[in-house]
């Protein structure tokens, strides 16, 4: 097996052994990766990148930074002259055991409510669809995005889950919408990507619920479409692969027609972003306690406080 890895120390296009290939994956230098592991199996095709933020693990503005860094230099291994087969999977997971994203940085949020800065929410929230979009989308590029949740995947974390073609999750998994406990909505890709998946009815149901789910109950629904084994989700995940390599360029353009047929446009994604910045300007002292304690019981469940 041939892997890229993208490491902290990696010169941009370096080859080293050939049995285990070091190339840097990132145009610019590897420390705008600092909050991502990425690698690439060449053999099977397929782009590993988990997400690692520092401090809480949510999106933060560094890891966005980071997520934007890594999709603009993809297309590099789509190159004529590129030294290998371009990759036909791109799989999102997690290096933070138990949790896949715990959403959006709630600190922040905090802080640009508090001075009024809708231009701030609004701007963090354009970078964290447009990310989200360019997953949705593969990048316009001949692959399938594949979400490996093998942790929690809350607000945020679970929309950018719901961007992939595909979710493979492991049976301890929980998904879930918190906004509303704070009475908010979730505003970067849920109202979109549920109501053409589930149906605009189901769709707020879910939003409004305020629950979390099991992978099980979310692969029940039809969101999680490969449900594995806790410790076994990478194993399903390359079953699943293996599985369906043979009709790769059929399923790729399927989903491409389905994109065209029922789009979720990045237009669409940033009007929504507005809604949602409108909103969090409107919350409540009460509402903003609850979204803090929110935040500290993220932080106490990373030791952070």
């Amino acid at each position: 097996m041939t892997f890229v890895r993208s490491p902290m120390a990696a010169a941009p296009s370096a080859i080293a052994h050939p049995a285990l290939a070091q190339i840097s994956l990132s145009a610019r230098s590897a420390s705008t990766h600092e909050t991502l592991d990425t690698a690439y199996d060449a053999e099977r095709g397929v782009y590993w990148c988990r997400l690692r933020p520092t401090g809480r693990p949510c999106f933060s503005r560094e890891l966005l930074r980071d997520i934007a860094s890594m999709h603009a230099a993809i297309p590099e291994l789509f190159a004529a002259d590129a030294p290998l087969p371009p990759p036909r999977w791109f799989v999102c997971g997690s290096a933070i055991p138990g949790i896949y994203n715990l959403g959006g940085d709630l600190g922040l949020f905090r802080e640009l409510i508090a001075a009024g800065d809708r231009e701030g929410l609004v701007r963090y929230g354009h970078a964290a669809v447009e990310a989200i979009h360019r997953n949705h989308t593969a990048l316009e590029l001949p692959m399938i995005t594949v979400a490996l949740v093998q942790g929690d995947a809350l607000g945020g974390g679970f929309e950018c889950a719901l961007a992939h073609d595909i979710i493979v999750a492991e049976r301890s998994a929980k998904f879930g919408l918190p906004e509303v406990l704070f009475n908010l909505f979730p505003g970067m890709g849920a109202y979109s990507f549920l109501s053409r998946r589930l149906g605009r009815a189901a769709a707020e149901t879910l939003i409004l619920s305020g629950e979390v789910h099991t992978a099980e109950q979310m692969h029940a629904m039809g969101l999680v479409d490969v449900l594995a084994e806790d410790g076994e989700g990478e194993a399903a995940l390359h079953a699943f692969i293996d599985k369906q390599d043979r009709f790769h360029n059929a399923r790729q353009a399927m989903l491409r027609a389905r994109r065209k047929v029922d789009p979720v446009t990045l237009a669409e994604l940033r009007e929504v972003v507005e809604v949602w910045a409108e909103a969090a300007l409107r919350l409540s002292e009460q509402d903003l306690r609850r979204m803090a304690r929110l935040c500290g019981a993220q932080d106490r469940r990373m030791g952070l406080s």
